[in-house]
């Protein structure tokens, strides 16, 4: 069995910020993972792990060339899920990028450094992986290698990964929030129910969202909860490239007029000339 990975102390997530948001601001100027990795540490607190794990992972980036198989190798300090993120974002032919991942474990240092909430850090984590497009296989079972979870949580995480293709996000919220539990206590009170992941809040929001689109109940959760927006690729509308394609149309629409006129011509010569305007009578009608 894997083991579980340390919940740290908020100094830690705190220099993690800062951490993923300056290499971010780094790799978008174009430097060099190597160099970056190479000159950070000594920015770091050295009265935290951190300057030492980057270290390792400078080290490790040399031998491997991965991100990813350094955090994986340094599971007593960074979370599975964390190390997933980079892995996927080192994965060729994805569109999830370097500077997502890299904001998207920001955000959630964070969030983990002032008083975060199992159920708002799921939410986030889940939304992470709906909106990227990640895939809810690995990625779950990332979230509940998080001793931040306690066994009734990672027993829910289960139960979603397996469950989440059939039944509807909101409702897998909904029954295992306070709001479901009070009805239920009123029709089934001698019927036990497991334990309430959700508050009421959370709940009602679940079930006003049934048969909508996840994403206004990610919306609703994450204004309510408070765990921070989650970043995603967004589509890009760039006019060139949609150029090749108006060209194409403009040619067809050409060959179609090319058609009609040959089609006229072809008629026009085929037809009965008309009468001359001096040979047109008046028809005698019979009184």
């Amino acid at each position: 069995m894997n083991r579980l990975s340390p919940v740290l102390n908020p100094e830690e997530y705190i220099e993690q910020e800062y951490f993923f948001r300056t290499f971010r601001e780094r790799h978008q100027d174009g430097r060099p993972s190597q160099e970056i990795l190479d000159r950070i540490h000594e920015e770091l607190l050295s009265t935290t792990r951190l300057p030492l794990a980057v270290q390792f992972m400078a080290v490790e980036l040399k031998h491997s060339g991965l991100l990813g198989t350094a955090m994986t190798h340094l599971s007593h300090y960074f979370n599975p899920f964390q190390a997933f993120i980079i892995a996927k974002a080192e994965e060729e032919g994805k569109r999830f990028s370097m500077d997502i991942a890299l904001k998207i474990l920001e955000d959630e240092a964070r969030y983990r450094s002032y008083q975060p909430i199992p159920e708002a850090l799921f939410v986030f984590q889940f939304e992470v992986l709906c909106r990227n497009r990640l895939g809810y296989d690995h990625g779950m079972n990332a979230m509940m290698l998080d001793s931040f979870y306690d066994q009734e949580w990672r027993e829910y995480l289960e139960t979603v990964r397996r469950n989440i293709g059939e039944i509807e996000f909101a409702d897998l919220v909904f029954v295992r929030s306070e709001a479901y539990a009070a009805k239920h206590r009123q029709k089934y009170p001698e019927k036990p129910l497991p334990r309430v992941l959700f508050g009421e809040k959370e709940g009602k929001i679940a079930r006003a969202n049934r048969g909508r689109d996840p994403l206004y109940l990610f919306a609703a959760l994450q204004r309510h909860l408070g765990y921070p927006p989650v970043p995603y690729i967004r589509a890009k509308t760039n006019p060139l490239e949609q150029l090749p394609t108006l060209v194409a149309k403009l040619r067809e629409m050409e060959q179609r007029v090319k058609l009609i006129e040959n089609d006229l011509r072809e008629r026009r010569s085929t037809s009965v000339p008309l009468a001359e305007n001096n040979d047109i009578r008046p028809v005698e009608l019979d009184d």
